[in-house]
């Protein structure tokens, strides 16, 4: 079997709306290595969007789903609950920032997680309106799209938009937007178009995922706290890529002096299964009434197993310093490619959620097609990467926190040998 045979078949078979970034098809994968049908190898620089952090088949989340599929794989937890459901709900209660009592709400995906920490947000304060960023991504859902601050490809032909959702620019100086000139956009917005009093939350990635990796600054976290606090406002923190060792921190708000109201995570709290979640101020989770939230896969016992399992890995493994140490290893390495990739205008990321940005030499114009051509030749060595940003001028790093040093190395050489090949147009 060729991938390009089943390329064949999936275009003919699915629909064309599920986008793929690579036509290499998975027969197997191993901590932060996947081998295609053909054989042919690949070091993941993507863990399944930030999914496997603690990389493909970790033993100890495989070893808790299999011992969960010899007990039961659904009973609903509304029906029949389970109790692994309360135990993953306490330790993320202990684990999510705020020094305050908290509850939790389990899901099946990041959009999920939005939807509900949304709904939840409106029941609590009986107001309606939320205010997110541009650039930030937060789901293919209609409320997930609306939050979402790109149209192309995520907004484009899905008609009218949930209402009482507004943006204000994110700041990010290379592009011009300052954290003041972002707050005066929402100064503006309080003044123009929505009374403060009607809003029910803010939303906002600590550090953006498809937005192209950028960092909240902490002046603009502050800021949002102190709004929020001012006007009964909540703040809610989209940590479904930022999460669970990514940054640093098993949560990136722990790089804010404030805290979150809300959190929502996904991706990486499953290792691999589907599991989300919603964490947030007690009295705020308990603002819907019972059968308001939940849904029949939530919680499903197979991710919340898994999720324990992930949970434990982290701690044990103490990968937040781990991607402390992979990050910077990364960046530094990327800073000695600035001798000879005249197109790299900015590396940055906490912990091991980092990228490069590219420009055409010489001008303030995002090189897309640099960029691309980046991703296909590493592709073509043997490395898969991600794009991402607004003008799609981005690669971001994503690899498996659990990789092996020895193919850590081998990765950042394949990307060397690549960026030398595209800056000779080879």
């Amino acid at each position: 079997m060729l991938n390009l045979e089943v390329a064949e078949r999936r275009g003919a078979a699915i629909s064309r709306g599920v986008g793929v970034t690579t036509q290499v098809y998975a027969e197997r994968a191993e901590n932060a290595e996947i081998w295609d049908i053909e054989g042919k190898r690949y070091i993941d620089f993507a863990a399944g969007i930030a999914v496997v952090n603690t990389g493909h088949r970790h033993p100890r989340v495989i070893a808790a789903v299999k011992d969960q599929l010899d007990r039961f794989t659904h009973t609903c937890h509304q029906v029949v609950p389970y109790e692994n459901y309360v135990r993953l709900a306490e330790r993320l209660n202990a684990l999510v920032p705020g020094d305050f009592e908290k509850k939790t709400v389990f899901a099946t995906t990041g959009a999920e997680a939005v939807e509900n920490a949304v709904k939840i947000a409106r029941a609590a304060t009986k107001r309606s309106a939320v205010i997110a960023f541009s650039g930030g991504f937060h789901g293919r859902t209609f409320m997930g799209m609306a939050l979402t601050g790109k149209v192309a490809p995520y907004k484009a032909g899905f008609g009218a938009m949930m209402p009482d959702v507004f943006h204000v620019p994110f700041p990010a100086e290379l592009h011009g937007m300052t954290v003041e000139a972002s707050l005066a956009v929402l100064d503006r917005l309080f003044k123009a178009d929505v009374d403060p009093a009607r809003v029910a939350a803010f939303i906002i990635e600590p550090v953006q995922g498809e937005g192209g990796f950028y960092e909240v600054p902490k002046a603009l976290m502050i800021a949002l706290r102190e709004i929020a606090d001012r006007h009964g406002i909540l703040l809610i923190a989209d940590e479904v890529q930022t999460g669970f060792a990514r940054t640093g921190r098993m949560f990136a708000m722990e790089h804010y002096p404030v805290v979150a109201d809300i959190t929502t995570m996904a991706k990486g709290l499953g290792g691999g299964f589907p599991i989300a979640a919603v964490t947030g101020r007690a009295d705020i989770m308990d603002a819907p009434g019972p059968g308001g939230l939940g849904g029949t896969y939530g919680g499903n016992p197979i991710g919340i197993a898994a999720g324990l399992a992930v949970l434990d890995v982290i701690a044990d493994e103490d990968l937040c310093a781990r991607a402390e140490q992979l990050g910077a290893r990364l960046k530094q390495r990327l800073q000695s490619f600035k001798d000879f990739v005249p197109q790299i205008v900015d590396i940055r990321g906490p912990g091991f959620m980092n990228a490069v940005e590219f420009n055409v030499p010489g001008t303030a114009t995002p090189d897309a097609d640099f960029t691309n051509r980046v991703r296909l030749r590493a592709l073509e060595k043997g490395l898969i990467l991600l794009t991402c940003g607004v003008y799609g001028n981005v690669i971001r790093f994503l690899s498996p926190i659990t990789i092996q040093d020895h193919i850590f190395t081998e990765a950042l050489d394949i990307l060397e040998d690549t960026l030398r090949d595209c800056v000779k147009g080879d």
